[in-house]
């Protein structure tokens, strides 16, 4: 079976490479690290396709429910491939190996040390797409999160270390309510395996023993997703790590523990009436509230890589929608999303990396004008920004059509989160890469860093992985379609035999987002300095929203605490209301 391959490989090059890294030269392990990642994917890709005739089932040490003699009980561990959870590994897998092609002589000195952190990181991605488990579960967050956690911290600066010492108080809190969450799962249903469990919960139909576990978890997975109000700890994480990385936390992370939160709700409590409201009603919401959010704030940054992070909530806040649609549907916008936005925001990472390389800097009131000899990065930042901003072609924009389609609540976040993040990001481009420009406006007060990354790497290699990137986001066209369609219904079942559409007509509201992201990125660039009473009056109360989240976004781990409180409360809350 290929099933336990795409974890077991990953970890055994990782160790491999450890035992060998004061021998072998730093190239040769790069050159392993993405030769792993590309024969993890293709794995991935075979297993996804077999999935599709009805899901994989791997149990580890052949502890199979037979075993037990007892159809309630469960003693083996398992890994099951479904189409979608098999796709979102082969895509995890791309977008690392994209990582370590940008990242080729980025860390030469190290002995291979980030190469292992890396494949750890990527094997318990893998695993967490594929167990069947929910104590596993666990563990692959767990190991996941302290890769995370390491590589944040990798650069050693004072910036880096307090973005990681940040991420790391408010994941753990997460793992905390994880572990918590199942413990009462378990202690309720007598079970980890998911199938085994949905049964349980399907009999038990209401209780709030189980309601509880289930708040828990979500509340440890909104957290990893970046969810408002547990998303405070993602723009000081995702600013300070190296380019390489943050290629990978915004990339699939975060949007991973997303697709994580949909499978457990759909699987297992599907017929539990309150935690299904809570789904359909409080994320819709809590998704709506992060695209507002995460929007304005990327919308009021200067440096790029802080931009793109806040950018990442306001995209996040979109597949959230998707998740509430709790339907065929649904997922099939969760997964297009998830693997469009993924691609583009890989992209942009990478750029800002380069101006960071080139340029030692990703301020972009700094690097004013200094990216026109940049001409290939300043197309590829131009056109990246246009798709996130709505452009009306590739998979965002296919997903944005499904939405547009289910409801006007997941719409309005779309068109919010698209428009403010999309006319950034063209800001900064044509202020970077074409010297147009005007006055500075809420970006100008924004926090900034000074940092540079290592100029010796080539343009065209760091360039290579941005160019296939976006040129995969365009992809469209009946065999993505027919995937889709099959893979969305069995997120939801394994088990099912049907396909959901998942082709949508676009309506004018659809060209909404690019049309306001234009106007905002216009009138950026036509801005000017106020110089008579009224008109200062107004840019005062302009920036008074901004300031207000900028004093929510402290940098103080307590705050980032208290927040998470608040969002489990209002989770709690909820459930018993329902």
């Amino acid at each position: 079976m290929l099933l336990p391959v795409a974890v077991l490989l990953p970890l055994g090059v990782a160790t491999l490479l450890l035992v060998c890294a004061h021998l072998l030269p730093s190239r040769v392990s790069t050159m392993a690290a993405i030769v792993t990642a590309l024969t993890v994917a293709a794995i991935c890709v075979l297993l996804a396709r077999a999935a599709l005739a009805g899901p994989l089932v791997h149990w580890f040490g052949g502890w199979t429910p037979a075993t037990s003699g007892r159809p309630d009980v469960v003693l083996g561990i398992s890994l099951m491939a479904d189409p979608a959870s098999a796709a979102v590994a082969a895509f995890t897998c791309l977008m690392f190996a994209a990582s370590f092609v940008f990242a080729w002589g980025y860390f030469d000195e190290v002995h291979s040390h980030f190469e292992v952190l890396m494949l750890l990181f990527l094997a318990a991605l893998v695993g967490f797409c594929l167990t069947h488990d929910m104590f596993n579960l666990f563990v692959w967050f767990e190991l996941m999160s302290v890769a995370a956690f390491a590589l944040t911290a990798y650069p050693l600066g004072k910036s880096s270390l307090e973005g990681a010492f940040n991420f790391t108080i408010t994941n753990a809190l997460g793992s905390f309510m994880m572990l918590a969450g199942v413990g009462l799962l378990y202690a309720r249903t007598g079970t980890l395996d998911f199938t085994t469990m949905a049964r349980v919960v399907t009999a038990h139909g209401a209780d709030p023993v189980l309601s509880g576990g289930f708040c828990l978890v979500a509340a440890a997975l909104l957290t990893k997703g970046a969810i408002v109000p547990f998303h405070l700890w993602l723009s000081d994480a995702h600013a300070v790590a190296p380019s390489p990385v943050s290629v990978i936390f915004s990339g699939i992370m975060v949007s991973a523990a997303l697709f994580v939160l949909a499978k457990i709700a759909m699987q297992i409590f599907a017929h539990d009436p309150p935690v299904m409201a809570l789904v359909r009603n409080l994320l819709l919401w809590l998704g709506l509230a992060t695209a507002i959010v995460g929007g304005a704030m990327a919308y009021a940054q200067r440096h790029l890589k802080r931009l793109l992070a806040f950018s990442t909530i306001a995209h996040l806040g979109i597949m959230l929608t998707a998740v509430s649609a709790a339907s065929p549907r649904g997922m099939a916008a969760l997964l297009l999303y998830m693997f469009g936005h993924g691609l583009v925001k890989g992209t942009l990472f990478m750029l800002a990396g380069v101006l960071l390389a080139l340029r030692a800097s990703a301020d972009e009131i700094v690097l004013y004008r200094k990216g026109r000899d940049l001409l290939p990065a300043g197309i590829a930042m131009t056109f990246a920004g246009l798709m996130l901003g709505g452009l009306p072609v590739g998979l965002m924009h296919q997903a944005t059509d499904i939405l547009d389609e289910l409801s006007p609540a997941m719409m309005t976040a779309a068109i919010v989160a698209s428009a403010l993040t999309g006319a950034a990001v063209l800001r900064a481009a044509a202020r970077i890469f074409f010297g147009v420009s005007g006055a500075p406006g809420p970006e100008m007060t924004a926090p900034t860093e000074r940092e540079r990354e290592r100029d010796e790497r080539p343009l065209w290699l760091m360039l290579l992985p941005c160019a296939a990137l976006l040129a995969m986001a365009l992809a469209q066209g009946a065999a993505i379609d027919r995937f889709i369609g099959f893979a969305a219904p069995r997120l939801i079942d394994p088990a099912a035999d049907a396909s959901a559409p998942v082709a949508a007509h676009s309506s004018p509201t659809s060209y909404l987002p690019i049309a306001l992201t234009l106007v905002l990125a216009l009138l950026s660039a036509v801005r000017r300095r106020p110089v008579r009473p009224f008109p200062r009056s107004l840019v005062r109360l302009e920036l008074f929203p901004f300031r207000a989240l900028r004093f929510l976004h402290s940098g103080l781990v307590a705050d980032y605490v208290a927040w998470m409180i608040v969002g489990f409360a209002i989770l709690a809350g909820m459930l018993s209301w329902s």
